[in-house]
């Protein structure tokens, strides 16, 4: 595998914090493989909670979240690991209140679905 234009630019940083940015990286994806995990239990198992289209849209909106998340997450890594190399500030992210609105809304119509019962 070719290796990208911008691993070739600027300085090669510390290891410790490659490793520390990956892992970051990889703690996005779990949760991103959580809220999908979520989407499809709320799927194949909720029968109750209101009518199946109304679950499977809320799966399908967890399931676009753990997409979302994934892409974000990789522009993250890669935005942080040139910002090492170049010796910059980490730049800031959209990801955490987009995310976190995200699953908030879907939290609360579950939340509602559960009170209407």
């Amino acid at each position: 595998m070719r290796e990208p234009r911008w691993r070739q630019e600027g300085a090669e940083p510390d290891y410790r914090f490659s490793l520390a940015n990956e892992r970051t990286f990889l703690a996005w994806i779990r949760t991103a493989l959580a809220l999908l995990a979520g989407g499809v239990l709320l799927d194949q198992f909720s029968t109750r909670l209101a009518s199946h289209l109304v679950v499977e849209l809320l799966a399908i909106a967890l399931s676009a979240i753990a997409a979302l998340l994934c892409a974000m997450a990789y522009a993250r890594w890669r935005a942080n690991e040139i910002a090492m190399r170049h010796a910059r500030r980490l730049p800031g992210t959209m990801a955490i209140p987009v995310i976190a609105a995200s699953i908030l809304g879907v939290a609360a119509v579950i939340a509602f679905l559960l009170l209407r019962k």
